[in-house]
């Protein structure tokens, strides 16, 4: 292994820049020319055909056989004019990733190339072999995917990608897109219901998204000598560096030229296909950075962060890079989240989550902004459990990200207008440069505009026009957090609906009536509200008071799915049935469990393979070193000392990992999913993860670093 790490730290210094050859055109160019977009429709459709698909996407219907021919037809020739042979039904099952199966276009029997609307709208990939829960058995391999047409068709490499659902042979949704899908409709129709109180021109409201995505960068070769950095994602081991992100001094810094270099290219490849991006920058951890794109609509947003992290892995092999999502690669620093930038907007422009300068939009705005926070308050474990996975575990608490502890931060001027509201006073605001809104209503104080701060601790925090739901993982699929953050707003906007229409049928006028439920959701919700720091000890104390709760690992936090409230409310929407929730929390735990017990595995395998062998060759050179000095007559207390010090780090090792191995096969013979689960978490990682990586990180400080087998975190973190 030492040589694997000093081969790759050759061949780092021997790399040869790699050419990024940038279009020489404006970006706005080649913006989208590899998508299936509106302007590639209204070039090849027939006009009544490509009204027929804008309906049908508009109003969430079905697209009949003879215009799924006509599209068939039409993105078969646009493919095939770009150099598309194949064509892919490209879907997300609940692995955490995308899936894909390449069909040609290319006829052996015919002789010619075809493509059938048939062929457009359905396929059938095994269902059996992905995660389904318990849905289906080995030998039930039928499954469907089944064409989303508001996700825009693309073309990656020379294969055609048509976004799908996936659904099992019963029907049950096998996916992550199919429950994100119901939980958009029943906010559109929701929130549709609460603005006609306010304009009657609002017939639709659409969920739209930004993800802010935070990854690190290592070199290639460093990473394939990390065993552990292939195998999960992150590192088990290693000893905290002498210079981390204590100076601060990479955030917004200068881009390294490598990665410059790489950010270009898979920038170039991604306005291609469509993907917004905007912004680039360095992060605060050494080697971590940021890609953010425009906002889009939740599920086209999704789709692109989705293939987004694709071409960047992807791109990054060209540059001899990998790029690292997990959530905490590197212990001791900040890890990486996906910060899930989240509003509603109106089909007549309107971002319901923005202040306005006239009281009727304020009054809106009031409405959508309060009954979110009664969501979130609702709901807090819901949410909590929609962003629980094994390494997110790692991440939640701790350097700069916000705590497993739901609360919503508002910013002082928010805080001031509903706690006036609450009270029904009024309250004066100090008039600066910014402007103000009045609402009309003699309760309801004056609201400046962007008035909030920003609080990196908060896992949901206001920015002034959206809602930043800062706690979702690195790798994560938004779609899990967007289904569950959506369906909550749907249920609490049906909830307000129906509370207004009530007092407005027993006589109150309706802007009071509406302004009196604003006034006990405030009331109700006030305990999700926080201000201040979420990694401080007085915030969990604090939390524990307000009944909120700080679930810290994956499967306690996933067990609200199976409560009656959590069923309740899928099933009142549509978006799951009862067999459809158990089967994805049990998927859930069976993920858990399987990488809990791959970093168990790599533990043992680079503490008893290469630590040890390692840390006793060296314990043996300094034997004879002490030998030798005491044969001469000088002191060799101090090598004596660093002897035992080696030996004592080796005894914990060779014990813990004999004890973490026995404690694997106990769980293992579980049959109960949430027992292993549990077994996993308490009696494996919590008791003896951090017991032998302490010791193995100690012995990378005693052992000649000539001899140390693994890339060190001053190599991968720096060097590039």
């Amino acid at each position: 292994m030492a040589r694997l790490r000093f081969k790759a730290l050759s061949q780092l210094n021997k790399r040869a820049k790699v050419q990024v050859d940038i279009p020489a055109t404006k970006i706005s160019d080649y913006f989208g020319e590899d998508s299936f977009g509106v302007k590639q429709m209204l070039g090849s459709l027939a006009p009544a055909v490509f009204k027929k698909v804008s309906e049908a996407i508009k109003n969430h219907e079905k697209i009949d056989a003879e215009t799924a021919d006509a599209v068939a037809s039409a993105v078969k020739s646009w493919a095939m004019s770009k150099g598309a042979t194949h064509y892919t039904h490209w879907f997300q099952p609940l692995t955490g990733g995308t899936a894909e199966k390449h069909d040609a276009f290319f006829d052996p029997i015919s002789g010619i190339e075809k493509f059938k609307g048939s062929e457009l709208v359905q396929q059938e990939p095994d269902a059996s072999s992905f995660p389904n829960g318990g849905i289906r058995s080995t030998f039930e391999a039928r499954g469907y995917t089944a064409w989303d047409p508001t996700s825009a068709m693309f073309i990656y490499g020379k294969t055609l990608c048509i976004p799908t659902v996936f659904v099992s042979y019963t029907g049950e949704t096998l996916d992550t897109k199919s429950p994100l899908l119901k939980a958009l409709k029943a906010v559109d129709k929701a929130a549709t219901k609460v603005c006609q109180f306010f304009d009657k021109d609002i017939n639709t409201v659409s969920a739209s998204l930004g993800c802010e995505q935070e990854y690190f960068v290592v070199d290639r070769s460093l990473y394939m000598a990390r065993p552990d950095l292939v195998m999960t994602g992150r590192t088990v081991f290693g000893h905290s560096p002498a210079r981390g992100q204590q100076l601060d001094d990479h955030y917004f810094g200068a881009i390294p030229t490598r990665v410059y270099k790489f950010m270009k290219d898979f920038e170039i490849e991604s306005w291609k296909l469509g993907i917004p991006l905007r912004t680039r920058h360095n992060e605060v951890a050494p080697s971590q950075f940021e890609v953010a794109p425009l906002f889009e609509e939740v599920n086209a947003a999704n789709d692109h962060n989705q293939l987004l992290m694709d071409v960047m892995n992807r791109v990054s092999e060209r540059h001899n890079l990998q790029v690292l999502f997990h959530e905490k690669p590197f212990a001791g620093l900040n890890g990486s989240g996906k910060h899930n930038n989240w509003s509603l907007m109106t089909n007549t422009g309107v971002n319901l989550f923005a202040p306005a300068s006239n009281a009727k939009d304020n009054l809106l705005f009031l409405t959508f902004f309060i009954t979110a926070i009664k969501a979130v308050h609702e709901h807090s474990d819901l949410l909590r459990a929609s962003i629980a996975t094994a390494g997110n575990d790692h991440r939640l608490g701790a350097h700069e990200a916000p705590p497993a502890i739901m609360s919503a931060f508002l910013g002082k001027q928010m805080n001031t207008v509903l706690d006036e509201l609450e009270k029904n006073g009024n309250v004066k605001i100090e008039k600066g440069d910014n402007m103000y809104m009045k609402l009309g209503i003699d309760q309801i104080p004056e609201i400046i505009l962007d008035a909030t701060d920003r609080n990196r601790t908060s896992p949901f925090a206001f920015t002034g026009n959206k809602f930043e739901f800062r706690a979702v993982g690195s790798s994560d699929n938004s779609a899990t957090p967007m289904t569950i953050l959506n369906l909550i707003m749907a249920d609490q906007l049906v909830d307000f609906h129906a509370s207004v229409s009530k007092e407005i049928e027993s006589g109150t006028e309706k802007r009071l009536a509406i302004v009196n439920v604003l006034r006990r959701y405030i009331k109700e919700s006030k305990a999700i509200r926080f201000e201040g720091d979420g990694y401080s000890d007085d915030w969990v104390k604090e939390a524990e008071k307000r009944g909120l709760g700080n679930i810290t690992n994956t499967p306690r936090a996933i067990e609200t799915y199976l409560s009656e409230k959590s069923i309740g409310l899928f099933e009142r929407h549509g978006v799951f049935n009862r067999k459809e929730v158990e089967a994805r929390n049990e998927i859930k735990l069976e993920g858990y469990i399987k990488k809990v017990q791959i970093e168990a595995r790599i533990m043992c395998d680079l503490a008893i393979n290469h630590i040890v062998p390692t840390a006793t060759s060296y314990q043996n050179k300094l034997i004879l070193n002490a030998n030798g000095l005491k044969g001469l007559g000088i002191d060799n207390t101090g090598v004596v000392d660093i002897i035992k010090k080696i030996s004592g780090y080796i005894d914990t090792i060779e014990q813990n990992v004999n004890k973490m191995t026995e404690e694997r096969k106990r769980a293992n013979k579980l049959t109960d999913t949430n027992e292993r689960a549990m077994a996993y978490c308490d009696d494996i990682k919590e008791k003896y993860f951090d017991k032998i990586r302490k010791a193995v990180d100690k012995l990378e400080l005693l052992v000649d670093d000539e001899d140390w087998p693994l890339v060190k975190y001053r190599e991968l973190l720096f060097l590039r």
